[in-house]
């Protein structure tokens, strides 16, 4: 049995794909006899009795995407530690409690996984600031924890791949997080169509997930807009909340087909699971996954996918087998591929179905947890074979070692974007100073 240490910056009760993953594992792993300590920010809301779980004290709801800053405490995670004996530690953010994490792996002198759950560049918008070297430095940043490691988790092999042209030299396996395809393919399609007010035998085109600005949702609305004016029987439902809610609903709103629109709000459990089995079809343009979950989910009930050919949605997907990948991000092309999924019927459809619940199944939540504790297993039993020196020097020294670390990543992260910065500039002196400057450079008079 592991003792299995996870760090994470977001947890239930907040609605995302990373607090869902973390579950998602920590519950599979519980299952199998392993036991799984989460430690996570306070949040509102959040459950009183939590089963091995430790919240930390922080400031919540900072920026607008609702998470939750950690307020550092000095020794209040160590004496919550101390009945603790980990195997291992998994950190599931590479800064805030991604530092911790290696904290406790240095100190400890435990192996370091790290999942890259996040295209962390695509967030930016939601700092006060976001000059174009923010990008550059999160992405530095982000490459260099990894790089910190002892295993870095892909969800993807898009994302693996991404890694490795940053840089990364730490290992890299694809470990996607599961989904439970028995519940996630059990719903009730016509039950929800009756809550809904949806008839039984129109078309349903459906979207799942937190609405943001990062999600791509102008373009999902400007699509399912023009295909539902082409079609009177087609009605689009979206499950999910978030910031840009509103943006959305308002392009519906008024419209000779507003009454075919339906917003649904959050959805848990069955309601979830008769949510998808409603759908004919889910849309799906965000360009900013690392894995498609919510691509799985829908899959379980056997609907097919259109999505935007981009990270996490190709490694879903399979183009042409179980939906379409649309490389042209022109709404035209995009509407396209919904006219081909919805001409499907009959043994064709039938078919189409059976492959999308064929593929769904690679992604089986035990089958991804038990490839994931084969590599911790391989890593603890590595770390085992080494000396290990517990003397007070040593274990300061380690202590040491990290904060040195913590802070070699921030510079080096730091002098890169500055050396660019440096470099462009020096290109656009010497440009101008031989007369090649380029419009942008060109002033009135």
């Amino acid at each position: 049995m592991l003792n299995i240490l996870m760090l994470t910056n977001t947890y239930t009760p907040f609605v995302g794909g990373v607090p869902r993953s973390v579950k998602t594992f920590r519950d599979q792993y519980r299952e199998m006899g392993h036991r799984t300590l989460v430690i996570a920010p306070e949040f509102e809301d959040a459950p009183e009795d939590e089963e091995d779980v430790i919240r930390l004290p922080a400031i919540k709801d900072v920026s607008d995407a609702g998470f939750s800053v950690r307020i550092p405490i000095p020794g209040y995670l160590s004496s919550k530690l101390d009945e603790v004996e980990p195997d291992i530690v998994h950190a599931h953010h590479p800064f805030l409690l991604g530092d911790t994490a290696l904290r406790i792996a240095r100190r400890q002198k435990l192996p370091l996984v790290f999942t890259h759950h996040t295209l962390y560049e695509q967030y930016t918008h939601y700092l006060p600031v976001d000059p174009p070297a923010v990008d550059e430095y999160v992405v530095n940043l982000v490459s260099g924890y990894c790089n910190l490691c002892d295993e870095v988790f892909a969800p993807s092999e898009s994302v693996r791949e991404l890694l490795q042209k940053r840089g990364v030299e730490t290992p890299i396996d694809v470990v996607p997080t599961g989904v439970d395809v028995d519940a996630y393919g059990s719903g009730d399609g016509e039950q929800f169509r009756r809550d809904r007010g949806i008839p039984r035998d129109s078309y349903v085109v459906g979207h799942v997930g937190r609405l943001a600005e990062e999600k791509n949702l102008g373009f999902l609305a400007e699509s399912l807009s023009e295909f539902l004016e082409d079609h009177s029987d087609v009605y689009f439902l979206v499950v999910g909340v978030g910031p840009a809610e509103d943006d959305l609903v308002s392009v519906f709103k008024g419209t000779e087909y507003s009454d075919r629109f339906r917003h649904a709000g959050v959805l848990e459990g069955d309601r979830l699971y008769d949510a998808y089995a409603s759908m004919d079809c889910f849309a799906f343009t965000s360009t900013t996954e690392t894995q498609g979950m919510v691509l799985v989910e829908a899959m379980c009930s056997g609907t097919p996918v259109v999505a935007l050919d981009a990270s996490g949605s190709r490694d879903v997907v399979v183009d042409g087998e179980t939906g379409f990948l649309v490389d042209d991000e022109s709404v035209s092309a995009f509407v396209k591929a919904l006219e081909d999924v919805y001409g499907t019927e009959g043994s064709e459809r039938k078919e189409l179905e059976s492959r999308v619940r064929k593929r769904a199944r690679e992604f089986s939540e035990e089958r991804t947890a038990r490839n994931a504790l084969e590599i911790y297993s391989k890593l603890v039993e590595e770390y085992e074979e080494t000396e290990r020196d517990d003397t007070l020097w040593s274990q300061a020294k380690r202590r040491l070692d990290a904060e040195w670390e913590i802070l070699g990543n921030l510079a080096s992260a730091t002098d890169a974007v500055i050396l660019n910065e440096n470099e462009d500039f020096l290109s656009r002196w010497r440009g101008e100073f031989r007369g090649e400057r380029s419009e942008n450079d060109v002033h009135d008079g």
